[in-house]
């Protein structure tokens, strides 16, 4: 691989170096989830026993080839500050909690491999509020 500097790839193609607006929570993870759907069949690594995880280690977990890489591996979640494909950085990022998280990547669920499908759907389904925040827009108007 040839690297160039910006100026000189600058006077053969058209760089765009404006940053993207910042995403919503939603369209980071409807992003995310299309990354997912993108390979449906896909087999992705889990994490073990992540809610028997001491916090500090749960929070530096990762598994190369896991839902949460394939995040990583996409440079618009990057540039939106994705900053590694660790459990406590997608749940601080997608702002998920550890039972969201747990849901769509923990061994405990699918042995040592999930389908991109099945990731997919509980990141989606992350996006739907919850019976307590239904029951609160309920209650307090």
């Amino acid at each position: 691989m040839k690297h160039h500097t910006i100026d000189q790839l600058k006077q053969v193609a058209h760089i765009d170096t404006a940053r993207r607006n910042p995403m919503s929570r939603a369209e980071r993870l409807t992003r995310w989830a299309e990354l997912l759907e993108a390979e449906p069949h896909r087999r992705l690594a889990t994490l073990h026993q992540t809610e028997y995880q001491a916090l500090s280690v749960r929070r530096t977990m990762r598994c190369a080839g896991s839902p949460i890489s394939v995040a990583f591996e996409d440079p618009i979640l990057r540039e939106q500050g994705l900053a590694d494909d660790t459990y406590g950085e997608a749940k601080r990022f997608f702002e998920l909690t550890d039972a969201q998280l747990h849901g769509a990547l923990c061994y405990c669920h699918y042995g040592a491999t999930v389908q991109a499908a099945t990731a997919a759907r509980h990141v989606r389904a992350a996006m739907k509020p919850g019976l307590f925040r239904r029951l609160q827009a309920f209650f307090i108007r």
